[in-house]
């Protein structure tokens, strides 16, 4: 059972997209107060394993984040990932829903890893959760 004992360990692609699709629709239902504190904190469902939400304005102003909260009140418009990807201004250019994936350290194992993040736009804000990419199948991976 070597690595398929570890598998709740990750968060899959398929569980990333449905997490910021339900955090639009948070947004959508509670508004920006309630929705960005469960994001936040982990509530409501918006915290499982690597997975969390972020949220970033039309600007480029991160507004949460489930991870890092010193990134708030951010403006992160110019924000390069490790292979010089403008990685905000993708989030950014979403029109409706996307997948935007870059370079970033994941907070379970502090690697830097590639990342596949669903971005889904509600208003004047892009909600996205993102999955790291897992060599192995049995724990979401490609």
């Amino acid at each position: 059972m070597s690595g398929g004992a570890f598998a709740w360990d990750y968060g899959t692609k398929d569980e990333a997209k449905t997490m910021a699709e339900r955090a639009a629709q948070f947004y959508r239902q509670y508004g920006k107060d309630r929705a960005f504190q469960a994001f936040q904190n982990g509530t409501d469902g918006f915290k499982d394993r690597d997975l969390y939400v972020f949220v970033y304005s039309n600007s480029g102003t991160c507004v949460s984040h489930g991870a890092n909260p010193a990134m708030i009140g951010r403006n992160l418009i110019d924000l390069v990932d490790g292979e010089g990807k403008l990685m905000i201004r993708e989030v950014v250019a979403v029109k409706t829903a996307d997948w935007v994936v870059f370079q970033w350290r994941n907070p379970q194992n502090h690697e830097i890893q590639k990342k596949s993040s669903y971005v889904v736009r509600a208003g004047e804000y892009l909600f996205g959760v993102g999955a790291y990419d897992n060599p192995d199948p049995a724990q979401g991976g490609e």
